[in-house]
């Protein structure tokens, strides 16, 4: 597990914690990792009390938007990073600001946890660094105190390279150069897909725009994100958009009037959130208001340039930002009437609905795993033959609670037996036309209007290798899974 995962250790601790107490169910993991999204929601409040009269508006903005609703339904590390993320953000700022030397050391242990969590959170160490110097105009010898996470990481670092010969943090940073090279997407692609994932995952932004931004900004953006869109749509294979194969991308080619107009929105959004975090600075220009610029900013870069795929899960960080820049930027309008505040209401409502459509597919998308997971071990059970499987996620946890074994190239499937290879999954491979005695196809619709990753709608919420948009509304394709007899 040390070569396969690239995430540090603590979220597993948490959930392993969670089996211990509450049992091995979904329903108590699920519940565990509510409980970090719920910490993000207050702490969202929380700071933002610290930048703006509307702290509600603020948490409410980051909380209904596709980003952060499907990233806190699922039990991967994400969420609980952001957790500790806002709880550390909180507690610096408030030590700053109150003179409270006692919560920067709470931060600074705050900050360890949150990159021990995922290695992202490490990016606060910078970002409160330069809070602290912007608002005190000078460094102090308090900034010391963010060696701690420093420290806590050295330490991470050795530790694991005692126990596998390499330490762990380094070993995730040659895992995100590999990927890279390996998807051969250009700069230009990278940004271009990144503002897509910004744009859609903290989709309030993009429907305040109308509300914030003239006429003219928007026509000029709105033109700018129909070409980017033409240009990503031109070129899929440039940008390492080869999933599914041929049958996908003539999918793809169908459906290219609904996914580039559903890409340009996307990519509108991405450059209005990037606009709303500068222009905010430009306003301020202190310290609080160079915190969040960074805090995007940053974030965007991360994901475009340095993750090893563009994803939803990488642009989560900066959502609860946006919602703070929002409720900043709704605050200097003119006093709001009636009209503003009924405007400020409905996006907040169809932002909402919206995101809780992509969570409905995402949901559909998981349950309909476990359904295929599940006839297919009953077949095998029936038929007393020994299953084997291609691919991950979800399918391979459903498939090895029914002792199904991972297919291993090292040892050769015996006649008779059965395997299973879904189609919207990875490493999945193909049984040898030669050893197929039969084959029965398995399909699964997905009735929602709505899915987060499917290559043939380009949609790719954890992988952009999927595709350019974050999460596709429209006709969904269903789910594919062949069954193979071997002989």
């Amino acid at each position: 597990m040390s070569e396969v995962t690239q995430n540090p250790p603590l979220a597993s601790y948490y959930a392993s914690l969670t089996g211990t107490v509450a049992g091995w169910s979904e329903h108590a993991l699920h519940v565990a990792f509510l409980v970090p999204a719920v910490i993000v929601v207050l702490g969202t409040f929380r700071l933002a009390q610290r930048f703006t009269d509307s702290p509600l508006l603020a948490a409410l903005a980051a909380l209904l938007t596709p980003g952060f609703i499907v990233s806190a339904l699922s039990v991967m590390c994400d969420v609980t990073m952001l957790a500790m993320w806002m709880l550390a953000a909180v507690f610096w700022i408030e030590g700053e600001d109150d003179d409270k030397p006692a919560y920067l050391v709470i931060s600074g242990f705050l900050v360890g946890v949150a990159a021990l969590t995922k290695y992202f959170g490490a990016a606060l160490i910078p970002l409160l660094l330069m809070y602290s110097i912007m608002k005190r105009r000078q460094a102090s010898r308090r900034l010391l105190i963010l060696l701690i996470p420093i420290v806590l990481l050295a330490m991470y670092q050795i530790w694991t390279a005692s126990l596998y010969e390499e330490g762990l943090l380094s070993r995730a940073a040659s895992f995100a150069q590999v990927q890279r090279q390996s998807f051969q997407i250009s700069s230009l692609a990278s940004t271009l897909v990144a503002a897509s994932f910004t744009g859609g995952c903290a989709l309030t932004v993009l429907f305040f725009s109308l509300i914030l931004w003239s006429k003219k900004f928007l026509l000029a953006c709105g033109t700018l994100s129909a070409g980017a869109s033409a240009l990503i749509l031109s070129g899929w294979t440039g940008l390492g958009l080869q999933m599914g194969g041929p049958s996908a991308l003539e999918a793809r080619r169908e459906h290219w009037i609904l996914i580039g107009g559903q890409l340009a929105l996307y990519i509108l959004g991405g450059i209005a959130t990037l606009a709303l975090a500068v222009t905010d600075f430009w306003r301020h220009r202190d310290g609080h208001s160079l915190f969040l610029m960074l805090w995007v900013v940053g974030t965007f870069i991360f994901a475009a340039f340095f993750n090893w795929t563009v994803n939803a899960r990488s642009i989560l960080p900066l959502i609860p930002a946006t919602g703070i820049l929002l409720a900043r930027r709704i605050g200097h309008l003119p006093a709001w009437p009636n009209r503003r505040t009924v405007q400020v209401g409905a996006v907040l409502l169809v932002s909402a609905a919206i995101s809780l459509w992509v969570a409905a597919g995402d949901t559909k998308l998981a349950n309909t795993t476990r359904l295929a997971a599940t006839k297919i071990c009953d077949i095998a059970a029936r038929e007393h033959s020994t299953l084997h499987f291609t691919g991950h996620w979800g399918f391979q946890y459903y498939m090895e609670a029914c002792a199904a074994e991972p297919v291993d190239s090292s040892e050769p499937i015996q006649p008779g037996d059965l395997v299973a290879v879904p189609d919207n999954n990875t490493d999945t491979g193909h049984v040898p036309p030669e050893r197929v005695a039969s084959t029965d196809i398995m399909e699964f619709r997905i009735p929602t209007g709505a899915t987060t990753i499917n290559a043939q709608e380009g949609a790719g919420f954890y992988s952009a290798a999927w595709g350019p948009l974050p999460f596709a509304l429209g006709p969904v394709s269903g789910e594919r899974y062949e069954l193979t007899r071997t002989r």
